[in-house]
């Protein structure tokens, strides 16, 4: 019963910043402090999410009604908080400095990352709202989940897409300057969005 929650969540991308192993030759320190701001708060949540994602995974087959919701719930809340974090440092890095549209495309990241969080929390009330007594409650409860997380892989590729814009051009050459960007973006594991 919680394949299907498992498989929704393997579309789901941990947000790491989609560099490429190109940098720009020139230099806008304003810019690349911002960058290094981005890059070195990014890495914490990042984890938290990819932790929380592979917890779900993981407990998806063959587990309890009990420890399903235990560890769903735990996920579950890592994962609002996760994406919470990475909308909280983006707010405090600021728009990126003489990047066109750079306010309006980090107020769109973060109003999506915070969409995202938000989803998630409501998914952890669900889970913790489940009677793990009643097998066929629990099930249909369970499902529920799932079918809400149709839902929840949406806003995270809509959050990863305007994550991307944010890079684009000037702030992506400041960006892949970054030694933790350039880490992270090395360490992500492949996925579908």
């Amino acid at each position: 019963m919680n394949k299907k929650l498992a498989a929704a969540l393997s579309g789901g991308a941990v947000l790491v910043l989609a560099l490429s192993a190109c940098s720009g030759d020139e230099s806008n320190e304003e810019l690349d402090a911002w960058a290094k701001k981005i890059c070195d708060t990014a890495t914490a949540p990042n984890e938290k999410i990819a932790a929380a994602d592979a917890a779900i995974n993981k407990v998806a087959t063959d587990s309890e009604p009990e420890e399903l919701q235990r560890v769903d719930s735990q996920s579950f809340g890592d994962l609002s908080e996760g994406f919470q974090e990475r909308a909280t440092h983006l707010r405090d890095a600021g728009a990126p400095p003489g990047v066109d549209d750079g306010e309006k495309t980090q107020q769109d990241a973060i109003k999506k990352l915070t969409a995202v969080s938000t989803a998630y929390a409501d998914l952890k009330k669900q889970v913790d709202a489940l009677d793990t007594k009643d097998q066929a409650k629990f099930a249909s409860g369970l499902s529920k989940v799932s079918d809400g997380m149709t839902d929840v892989v949406t806003l995270r590729k809509n959050a990863v897409t305007a994550l991307e814009k944010l890079e684009e051009g000037e702030a992506k050459s400041s960006l892949v300057k970054q030694e933790s960007c350039r880490s992270a973006s090395a360490s992500a594991p492949a996925t579908d969005s």
